[in-house]
């Protein structure tokens, strides 16, 4: 028995072995049993295709599998399944193409066009769907255009046309006299089927035909004639025949784009794309036809706008065209097979590209994917499918499609069973809430390796919200192991697809599910993972989510209407589900120029907003809010505002004149912010001169206009406004520009370019260049010769346009000679040579850095020209993200001013600041970024618009006329800064220097004079003359005035006075009294002088032996015994009395002139004393009117001459000297000038008394021999000298003139009675000091200037606004001055309010050279401590 139990037990043991054995070995078959995809593709899909009526038609389709069945084939016309079973015409080849036996079309049954797609289906395993296809039926032949009779010039173009359906112009072709016509590149056909001839020549003389065929039925065109005629000579319009036309292609196509011209001379045929020259190259681009453009193989970099230029001798017209290439949608990712199991979610991905941007749909066994909440569309592109289930296995695919074609690719989704494991490659696309599904256990394990856990307990919703819920769980009894993972499953109540979702760390027993639906039942179950796999589930847990607050529901019906340019009127009904009463609503919008989203409460149901912007598309939506709070949005309603009149003028308006005839206008359209509108066209309004506009308009989308027809040399004003729907908008300013005086000559060869720059590299040269500088010569292009050691072994040509090349192919470390000429019809011209040695053969930099393109210098104003580049280093965004610079400089292309300029600025554009006016630039640009430095780019030129000169003419001077006296001559110069060629000047004279403006006497003179005679001037009167320039942008500064005094009698040569232009004069003494008591007061004068200079000299010796021999010297200078010696450096600051005594106590008997000329003039005390030297003036009622007057208190009657004298317009001219004349300083002090008789001027003061004359440049005096005048003989010149301003200096002595006595000897003659109102004193004009300043007397200004007599009161004359008056001027002084060019002038005034006048003793001159030594020593020490005598 118990053998027999044992024998039992064992048994037993055995089949418990086997079996567990058995059922290993089948879990490892049913987890290694991973079901393979199944390879299944298209290799043939069909493609569009032109039917022919009543022909044959065929759509391929063929598809690919390892299935042991094969494929079954379906069509699809227009998205339907066709029924082909009892089709006789049209059935499916085994192959799986569709076959139209005949093609059936009619005008109201067309049975077989539409589109086509093939569908591929393997039982049990899925189907795909192919590309789609269109099969067009060709309609009837119909010509819209038939040949006419033309006739053709020699060598001109000609154009015969025919046009037919746009489909049936591939089966168009050519009969000349009924034999076919062979096309070349002079005989093309262009895309609408016209036939161009170009360059014709007698044996095109024929008659011409186009037929139709190879479409069911051929189709001829009339018959037209073309005879060809000889070019007479006579000049024609040029015009085109044929412009291009925009037009979309797709890439790898070819296009060609039309553009024939006519007219004589004959136009050469260019073309831009952009704004650069465009090329053949390598027949992929070519010319044809004479004008023609046609491009190969084209690339989505060949889209762009093209512009046809004609151009010929006399004018140039322009045709533009857009070129759209589209690219067909391209694949950039494709979707990939996927394993998964039930209840992950997963993503296919498909990424595409194409031009424009392709849609994308997705495709399950050749149905469309409708999105809801389980498959969703995410990123535009990808498909994510959430919760699988096993129905959702099949093929998947992308389809995508735009204007250029459409594509698919296709993949697979299997879904395994739970306990086959996933494999690792290729891995699933799983979302973020899945990854962590791949859990220990379905990661390649063929079976469980032990226990799993049992199922997590205690599992409860432990918050429940509106859109999520909350789990917790606890740890299952049964775990068998340490690191346990969770997976939620969840349902919604009623669908069978679940979800599931995956704790984010080992033990974690919570998880909150989020995106739930509100008010809506779930199941969940929770399942643990140990190291052995999947564990038991846990029973099923129902929770419902919270229903919503009870807010309102969505306001049904949002409309909204734009009512005016900035309103829009807004209505909405009540919301159906108001849960209560609807408090308010809050109405939200957003510009979506902007994207700002902003809100405004409204309390009804309606709602016009205003003050919004015009033309402008606002997205607005609502929110009903009840006592809960704020409800349901609407969805977003866009409105657009309605378009209004542009406010704002068109951009960047630039004017270039062309030739003779013709000037071309370019501008940018107005900003958005101001457009307002669609830009339906441009006005463009012009004159000549000033006569009324005319007016041409443009389509909206041209940004330029060429204006022909014009007359040469003219002047013409443009300005141009933009128009929408609504009206015209503001115009620009009005730019003014010149026709050319005739156009370029062609007569002679051009001129040598005017620069030429070589960069060497290893196997190239670029050269670049400008043009000749004598504009006026035609070029037609530019020959470049190079080779090593000779220029002459290689010759390119390019064109006119071109500024740089690039020479290929050269040998590196060899030396090239490069020469260029530029050439036209004439021949060649002068060459200019340059030469460089190519660089060495060496291992290029990593990553050098390239210097910037296509910098273009665009001229904005006067001083101001902004530079724009590109870097080929930069992204296509052209968005500078690094630390990268850019370097630019410029310079002029003056040879004396070769100064370059640089600034750094780290933007593709910069805009160069302060630049001279009408002045041509070069510049240049360089990047650098870190240590790598670019080197320079190509140079680009801008020339500055002109403007208003900004300095007066100089150098003016005013002569008389040999043996005419009343006769001048003025002459002058340009002005300093012309800013722009000078057009004309206008003389300005008058007697009266502070007469208003329009009280003047105008002369104008042509731009090209600097010289100019004014005849019938009054003898012995004083006039002022003042000069303004004027160019093409308005009239310059006027010059300061220049005095002069025509002579007294008819046969009286004028000589030049040494203040100004005054010439001396003999004195003519009214009566003897005056005679008399002028003597008197010159005697009383100069005996007090003489007394209070010895009682100073007697102080001043006590002072220090050295002075007392400084003293010595200076005395024995003064009196002739010896000269100065030493340089001025070793002097020290001389005493104040010394310095005096040195200038003024000189004996009256040693003047240097052997004549000296001791005249006496009565000085008048009133204004009625006062009379023009001339007597016969106030008798002579036409000499009367000439004068002007120069009275102390000018009268109306004086007033009114000078009126008379205008009015009359007589000639006018103003001074020039042959030397600058010198600055003049008075040394007497100079009182305040706010009194009205005073001119104030730079700072400076013409000083009425006798001066030394200054070289320009000079730092020392130097004194010319001179005829000392008197006091008396200024008297009729006072006014004159006294009230003109000048910034020029006198002029020098000339051979007829004698000069002007030094000034420290000569007493001022009206200083005793014409002083300023106030105390302050002259400043010194030391090189330290501004020219404004006002110095104290002993502190700043010069020792000569402290020295002064006190005036004699006035008594019986009214007073000026200051009661006293402290000091009056005795003696001048001289001293260096700080501006050559400024002179300081102290306005006596009035005449009839003079002082007292004083009895003033006038020494002689010293000898020329002993002042000259003199002053050179004070102009050593004038800035010296004031150490003089008190």
């Amino acid at each position: 028995m118990a053998e027999r139990g044992a024998l039992s037990l064992l048994s037993l043991l055995c089949l418990t072995f086997l079996y567990t054995e058995t059922t290993a070995a089948k879990h490892v078959d049913k987890a290694s049993a991973v079901q393979p995809f199944s390879p299944f593709w298209f290799t043939v899909e069909p493609q569009d295709t032109l039917a022919i009526r009543g022909n044959s038609a065929f759509l391929n389709c063929s598809a690919h599998s390892d299935a042991a069945t094969p494929a079954h084939i379906e069509w699809k016309k227009d998205g339907t399944f066709m029924s082909l079973v009892s089709d006789e015409r049209r059935k499916i080849l085994p192959d799986g193409t569709l076959f139209f036996s005949h093609v059936v079309h009619s005008k109201h049954n067309k049975p077989d066009e539409g589109t086509y797609q093939c569908v591929a289906t393997i039982e049990n395993l899925g189907s795909i769907s192919s590309r789609t296809a269109r099969l067009s039926v060709a309609g009837m032949p119909r010509f819209a255009n038939q040949p006419l009779p033309a006739t053709a010039r020699l060598g001109d173009s000609q154009v015969m046309a025919c046009e037919v359906n746009s489909d049936l112009v591939a089966f168009i072709r050519w009969e000349k006299d009924r034999q076919p016509l062979e096309l070349s590149t002079r005989l093309i056909q262009l895309p609408s089927g016209a036939l161009v001839i170009s360059n014709a020549s007698e044996t095109d003389a024929g008659t011409y035909r186009c037929l139709v065929e190879n479409v069911g039925s051929s189709k001829l065109s009339d018959e037209a004639e073309l005879q060809t005629v000889p070019e007479t000579g006579e000049e024609r319009k040029l015009e085109f025949l044929v412009q291009p036309v925009s037009v979309t292609k797709t890439t790898d196509a070819s296009v060609l784009l039309p553009c024939v011209a006519t007219g004589y001379p004959a136009p050469r045929i260019s073309w831009m794309f952009g704004d650069k020259l465009l090329e053949e190259s390598d027949g992929r681009v070519e010319v044809l036809g004479g004008g023609s453009l046609q491009i190969s193989n084209l690339t989505e970099a060949d889209a762009g706008l093209y512009t046809c230029v004609a151009d010929n001798s006399n004018t140039t017209i322009e045709a533009q065209a857009q070129l759209t290439v589209q690219v067909s949608p391209q694949f950039v990712k494709r979707p990939a097979n996927i394993y998964a199991h039930e209840s992950m979610d997963i993503i296919f991905e498909c990424d595409v590209s194409g031009s424009p941007a392709p849609t994308v749909k997705w495709v399950k066994n050749g149905d469309a994917v409708i999105p809801s909440d389980y498959f969703k569309i995410i990123e535009d592109h990808n498909l994510q499918i959430l919760g699988l289930v096993k129905s959702d296995e099949g093929f998947y695919q992308c389809l995508a499609e735009n204007d250029a074609g459409n594509i698919q690719s296709s993949a697979q989704l299997i879904i395994l069973d739970p306990v086959v494991a996933l494999p690792s490659f290729p891995p699933p696309s799983l979302t973020p809430n899945t990854t962590d599904h791949v859990t220990p256990g379905s990661r390649g394990v063929g079976s469980p390796a032990g226990p799993t856990s049992s199922a997590p307990r205690d599992v409860v919703a432990s918050l429940v919200s509106t859109r999520f819920i909350k789990l917790t769980w606890r740890q299952p009894a049964e775990p068998h192991g340490d690191e346990l993972t969770y997976s939620i499953f969840y349902s919604q109540e009623g669908t069978s697809r679940e979800r599931v979702v995956n704790t984010s760390r080992p033990g974690e027993m919570q998880v909150t599910i989020q995106n739930l639906m509100p008010d809506t039942k779930y199941r969940f179950r929770v399942v643990a993972h140990n190291s052995n796999g999947q564990g038991e589930s846990s029973a099923a847990l129902k929770v419902a989510t919270q229903a919503e607050v009870q807010v309102p529901g969505p306001a049904p019906n949002l409309q909204g209407v734009s009512n005016t340019p900035t309103s829009v009127s807004l209505s909405w009904d009540k919301p159906l589900t108001g849960n209560g009463e609807i408090l308010s609503y809050k109405l939200y919008y957003t510009d979506k120029s902007v994207g700002k989203e902003q809100d405004i409460d409204v309390d009804g149901q309606s709602y016009s907003m205003a003050g919004l912007k015009k033309n402008t598309e606002y997205s607005f939506r609502v929110v009903a809010n009840n006592r809960h709070g704020p409800g349901v949005s609407t969805e977003d309603v866009v409105v657009r505002t309605l378009s209004d009149v542009p406010s704002a003028p068109p951009q960047n308006l630039t004017i270039e004149v062309h030739n003779s005839k013709s000037i071309m206008l370019r501008w940018q359209p107005p900003p958005l912010s101001g457009q307002n509108g669609k830009i339906t066209g441009y006005k463009i309004r012009y004159r000549k001169g000033s006569r009324r506009s005319e007016s041409e308009t443009t389509e909206g989308t041209q940004l330029y206009k060429l204006m022909d027809g014009l007359e040469h040399g003219t002047e013409y004003s443009f300005r141009v406004s933009a128009m929408t729907v609504n009206g015209t908008g503001p115009a620009t300013e009005w730019m003014t520009a010149e026709t050319f005086e005739s156009d370029l000559d062609e007569s002679r060869v051009p001129d040598q370019p005017s620069s030429l720059h070589v960069r060497p590299l290893v196997n190239s040269i670029v050269v670049s260049w400008t043009p000749p500088e004598n504009q006026d010569i035609m070029v037609r292009g530019y020959a470049i010769g190079y080779g090593i050691g000779s220029p002459h072994a290689q010759t390119i040509k390019v064109d006119y346009k071109q500024r740089y090349f690039t020479i290929e192919n050269l040998d590196p470390s060899s030396h090239y000679v490069i020469t260029l000429k530029a050439f036209n019809n004439v021949g060649e011209g002068i060459p200019v040579y340059e030469s460089a040695v190519t660089r060495a053969q060496s291992v290029p930099d990593p990553l050098p850095m390239m210097p910037p393109v296509g910098v273009q210098a665009s001229v904005l104003s006067h001083d101001t020209i902004k530079v724009t580049w590109a870097d080929n280093s930069l992204p296509k965004s052209q968005k500078v993200t690094d630390n990268r610079y850019y370097t630019v400089r410029w310079k002029t292309n003056i040879p004396a001013n070769t100064k370059v300029k640089m600034v750094n600025t780290t933007n593709l554009s910069y805009t160069v600041p302060d630049l001279k006016p009408n002045t041509l630039y070069e510049f240049s640009v360089m990047v650098t970024k870190g240590r790598r430095v670019s080197t320079w780019s190509m140079t680009a030129q801008g020339t500055t618009f002109e403007t208003t000169p900004s300095s007066a003419p100089k150098d003016v001077t005013v002569v008389s006329k040999e043996n005419k006296p009343r006769t001048i001559i003025v002459n002058w110069q340009p002005p300093s800064e012309a800013n722009g060629k000078i057009t004309g000047y206008i003389i300005y004279y008058s007697t009266d220097v502070n007469a208003v403006v329009h009280d003047w006497v105008i002369e104008p003179v042509v731009g090209n004079r600097l010289t100019h005679q004014i005849q019938e001037l009054t003898l012995d009167t004083t006039y002022y003359f003042k000069i303004q320039a004027r160019n093409s942008k308005g009239m310059g500064p006027m010059s300061e005035p220049v005095q002069f005094r025509t002579p007294k009698t008819s046969n009286l040569t004028p000589k030049m006075g040494p203040s100004g232009n005054q010439p001396p004069r003999d004195p003519v003494p009214p009566n003897g009294e005056n005679h008399i008591l002028v003597i008197v007061i010159i005697i009383s004068v100069g005996a007090f002088t003489i007394i209070v200079v010895v009682v100073g000299a007697f102080l001043c010796t006590r002072r220090t032996t050295s002075h007392q021999k400084k003293k010595r010297a200076a005395s024995k200078s003064s009196n002739g015994s010896h000269k100065y010696k030493g340089n001025s450096k070793d002097l020290k600051p001389p005493d104040l009395w010394i310095h005096h005594e040195r200038l003024e106590l000189k004996p009256m008997d040693k003047s240097p002139d052997p004549n000296p000329v001791m005249t006496e003039t009565p000085i008048p005390r009133t204004s009625q004393d006062i009379t023009p030297a001339d007597s016969g003036l106030e008798s002579n009622p036409h000499l009367q009117q000439r004068r002007n007057s120069y009275r102390g208190h000018e009268s109306e009657d004086s007033m009114s001459t000078l009126a008379g004298r205008r009015g009359m317009r007589p000639k006018m001219m103003m001074p020039f000297d042959a030397q600058p004349p010198q600055p003049v300083i008075s040394a007497h002090p100079i009182h305040s000038l706010d009194n009205h008789h005073h001119y104030y001027h730079m700072g400076s003061l013409s000083s009425a008394t006798r001066s030394y004359l200054y070289h320009q440049g000079s730092g020392y005096p130097r004194p010319h021999t001179c005829t000392p005048i008197s006091h008396l003989d200024r008297v009729d010149s006072t006014e004159s000298v006294r009230n003109t301003p000048s910034s020029e200096p006198a002029p020098p002595a000339t051979a007829s003139s004698q000069a002007s006595c030094p000034s420290e000897i000569l007493a001022d003659p009206e200083g005793s009675y014409h002083g300023s109102t106030t105390t302050e004193e002259e400043p010194s004009y030391s090189s330290n000091l501004p020219p404004l300043r006002s110095a104290h007397p002993h502190a700043h200004a010069h020792p000569l200037k402290s020295f002064a007599v006190p005036a004699i009161p006035a008594s019986s004359h009214p007073s000026y606004e200051s009661p006293a008056l402290p000091s009056t001027p005795l003696l001048a002084q001289t001293g260096p001055p700080t501006h050559p060019h400024v002179v300081k002038t102290a306005s006596i005034g009035t005449l009839g309010r003079t002082r007292t006048p004083m009895v003033v003793t006038v020494p002689n001159a010293p000898d020329v050279p002993e002042t000259s030594k003199m002053l050179e020593d004070v102009d050593s020490v004038s800035t010296a401590p004031h150490t003089g005598c008190l």
